[in-house]
């Protein structure tokens, strides 16, 4: 969304980049850091820390910073507030108890996708289930089956926009997508078959197959995707088992939505 420059507050953008700094990298933040990660000076990174602090979504020993609980009022609201997520889940909860795999929904921000909800099945197989990722969790769009979906079926105009901003894709694993024009490729088949599947590509040793998620209007929303338990990715298992389901169960929520 774009806004008059009248109507923008770098005060409350800068204090949100302070925020999101935050992450599994670094839990904990002096000002020197938080300066360095928010794109801000020593002074002003502080003074944002401090009031973070005082406002309670922030802990603090004097000298460093970390999340307090308080910061999941902001998740807890968009999850609590949402339609997508309250739709989803019930229809992953049925997936899961029909198959013991991992199910999941996701919508593309940025560069990454964010898992909104998720499902996993009782299964005894399960490096999975700690792989399964927590709601809110993050990963590389360029490297998941939901992310490389949603970009596919972003508009052509938005697409080009995200391409022009990368020469190279980040490397995660040996099999990861680096190039631009490979990549392109990928985009095409996904968005020609509408669905996606990625292999070992965000983490080695994980298959996922991912469909769209669409709203009654035909807009794409988001995303479901599985991730398969070892020995059940085939061609066979894929088009026969797991891709009608998926499928089913995004039309089933499709109304709803």
């Amino acid at each position: 969304m774009t806004i008059a420059h009248a109507d923008y507050i770098a005060g409350l953008a800068k204090g949100l980049a302070v925020l999101e700094s935050f992450d599994t990298e670094r839990q904990r933040l002096n000002a020197t850091l938080a300066a360095q990660r928010a794109g801000l000076t020593r002074a002003a990174a502080r003074r944002h820390l401090l009031t973070l602090a005082h406002l309670g979504y922030l802990e603090s020993d004097g000298s460093f910073f970390w999340l307090s609980p308080r910061a999941l009022r902001l998740a807890g609201a968009y999850l609590a507030s949402s339609r997508l997520p309250r739709v989803v889940q019930p229809a992953l909860n049925r997936l899961a108890a029909e198959t013991q795999e991992v199910y999941s929904a996701a919508v593309l921000d940025g560069d990454e996708v964010v898992i909104i909800a998720r499902a996993a099945g009782l299964s005894d197989e399960s490096p999975l289930l700690a792989y399964g990722r927590h709601i809110g969790a993050r990963m590389a769009a360029h490297a998941t089956s939901t992310g490389r979906l949603l970009l596919a079926l972003l508009p052509a105009e938005e697409l080009a926009h995200w391409l022009k901003q990368r020469r190279t894709l980040p490397r995660l694993t040996p099999r990861t997508t680096t190039q631009l024009r490979e990549f392109k490729v990928l985009l095409a088949q996904a968005a020609a078959q509408d669905y996606c599947v990625a292999n070992d590509e965000h983490e080695l040793g994980i298959h996922a197959l991912a469909v769209p998620l669409r709203n009654a209007r035909g807009t794409t929303v988001g995303a479901l995707n599985v991730i398969m338990r070892p020995g059940r990715m085939s061609e066979q298992v894929v088009q026969g088992e797991l891709l009608p389901r998926l499928r089913a169960a995004a039309r089933d929520v499709r109304a709803m939505l």
